[in-house]
């Protein structure tokens, strides 16, 4: 599609022309998946986040910039939503642990002390990080992104990528030391 008729579509979608909103649905529907799946590994999940972006496309036509890219709002709109639902679930999983947390203080047992005390520290040793190492290192360790797929997610090269994860992995180890084995290996 050349920027000329993805201007024109957006100029009739801005218009309330659902014939317009059709086509661009059709048009990026897909490839905009696939994207979402990169970074959310998940097909039904990143289906959902998609047809969420272009409800609120359809939502937001009035507002859209006439000189803007169709192209360009739905692939960084649906690269936010999928990173949001990511920190949604990261939300999710600290609450987790706060809850192992809790029922460790309540049970009786040593190693449910021990399993607190992890949690606590490890939590204490993501919160020192800087908030891009810790979102590389997330990516990296919670999500299983390889490096060059969490590079394209952040629109970064792969060897910051490399250094932030370097930084990361020196300051959990320093900070999980008294818990880990002697080789001190995350």
């Amino acid at each position: 599609m050349t920027a000329e008729s993805d201007r024109s579509l957006l100029d009739r979608l801005r218009h309330g022309d659902e014939a317009a909103f059709d086509e661009i649905f059709r048009t990026w529907y897909t490839a905009l998946v696939r994207a979402s799946e990169t970074i959310l590994r998940e097909r039904a999940i990143a289906e959902e986040v998609v047809q969420e972006v272009m409800l609120e496309l359809w939502r937001r036509r009035d507002g859209l910039d006439p000189s803007g890219s169709a192209q360009a709002y739905l692939f960084q709109a649906t690269r936010n939503r999928a990173l949001n639902h990511l920190r949604h679930l990261q939300v999710r999983r600290r609450s987790a642990v706060h809850l192992v947390v809790d029922e460790a203080r309540e049970a009786s047992a040593p190693s449910m002390v021990v399993a607190g005390e992890i949690a606590v520290a490890l939590r204490d040793a993501l919160d020192a990080l800087t908030p891009r190492c810790r979102q590389v290192f997330e990516l990296s360790r919670v999500h299983g992104l390889k490096y060059s797929e969490i590079a394209e997610t952040l629109g970064v090269s792969v060897k910051a990528v490399e250094a932030q994860m370097g930084k990361a992995l020196r300051t959990m180890r320093e900070r999980l030391a008294p818990w880990l084995p002697a080789g001190g290996r995350l």
